[in-house]
């Protein structure tokens, strides 16, 4: 059975798999380059990097692939409009906005000729988003890692967001098999965005300890914090976590560079995910999907995309099974 591929305006992706643009050097050119080879948008976590640094990571993945490349950037991000430009020029395929909403985005875009994929949680938004130029919208639950944008599930929103676009919608947020994106294909979703599934790859560059704590951690490790963003979140409970909770002032950072437009300054969370993806267990902040625990093991992105679409086929011919089993269907 052959699984639908994903059309994000001129953009087509063989496979309907997006990868997380997990930020602050999680999602990296390497990792987005293994995702885009085998037919999914593979996508650079394009907050916290310097311009220069997010242009040679930008510049390295054009030069490896002739597959579908995405920058992944937070709109509170103070050097937001700088990062889409930045990638704009080094020939990525599409932009996906999240954390906030920017109009600017999609006129910039529209110039460039280039899809914006905005990140939603309601239908209101979705079709605000359709409005003003959005080629597709990735609908994110509560059970994504990162930044959080409802309390609602994805499977929750995603019917009535289906209903009301006509453009592509794209689910995120906790998933992690096969299963579930034939599950969301089921429902309406025109493709799946997973971002641990693929932080547990050989490709993701990852400090070790990273990927081993989520490994290890059980789903009773998980707790939801605010962050200094303002936004909800879902990260694994560590030594800074446990201090965050209780109100400690001294993780209170001592200086700024200002990263954000906006900031609670309870703790320096750009310097919180560095130390995470240097896997720093005592001051680092590990955002991680809920379903994290249903990952068993680190493997290649090549392995895991054949188990996923392997699962997917067998998810969806068992509904076409069940289908023409049916009176109606066999009349």
């Amino acid at each position: 059975m052959k699984i639908p591929s994903l059309k994000i305006g001129q953009a087509v992706a063989d496979q309907p798999i997006i990868q997380g643009g997990m930020a602050v050097s999680v999602s990296t050119s390497e990792l987005a380059v293994a995702v885009a080879e085998e037919g999914g948008i593979g996508v650079i976590g394009g907050t916290g990097l310097s311009m220069e640094a997010l242009r040679l990571q930008m510049r390295e993945a054009r030069a490896a692939t002739k597959g579908l490349l995405g920058l992944n950037i937070m709109v509170a991000a103070r050097e937001f409009k700088e990062a889409v430009l930045v990638s704009l020029k080094e020939k990525v395929d599409v932009v996906i906005a999240g954390a906030g909403f920017s109009r600017d985005v999609f006129t910039i875009c529209k110039e460039w000729k280039t899809p914006v994929i905005t990140m939603v949680s309601s239908a209101k938004v979705a079709l605000l988003a359709e409005r003003l130029g959005a080629s597709a919208v990735v609908v994110e639950g509560c059970d994504a890692g990162g930044h959080l944008g409802t309390e609602a599930k994805t499977y929750d929103l995603l019917p009535a967001i289906c209903e009301a676009v006509s453009i592509p919608v794209i689910a995120a947020g906790g998933f992690a098999t096969g299963r579930d994106i034939g599950q969301l294909l089921e429902l309406g979703a025109a493709g799946v965005q997973l971002g641990t599934r693929f932080l547990l790859s050989d490709e993701c560059t990852v400090h070790k300890n990273f990927k081993d704590l989520l490994i290890n951690a059980k789903a009773s490790d998980l707790v939801r914090i605010i962050s200094p963003v303002g936004l909800p979140a879902n990260a694994i409970r560590t030594p800074l976590v446990e201090k965050h909770l209780a109100g400690d002032k001294s993780i209170r950072p001592k200086s700024c560079d200002g990263c954000l437009k906006k900031c609670g300054h309870e703790f320096c969370i750009l310097e919180a995910l560095r130390r995470a993806r240097d896997g720093d267990y005592e001051r680092g902040l590990f955002f991680t999907g809920k379903r994290f625990a249903d990952i068993n093991a680190v493997e290649p992105v090549k392995k895991i995309f054949a188990d996923l679409l392997q699962e997917t086929r067998t998810y969806l011919e068992r509904v076409l099974e069940k289908e023409g089993s049916t009176p109606a269907a066999a009349g």
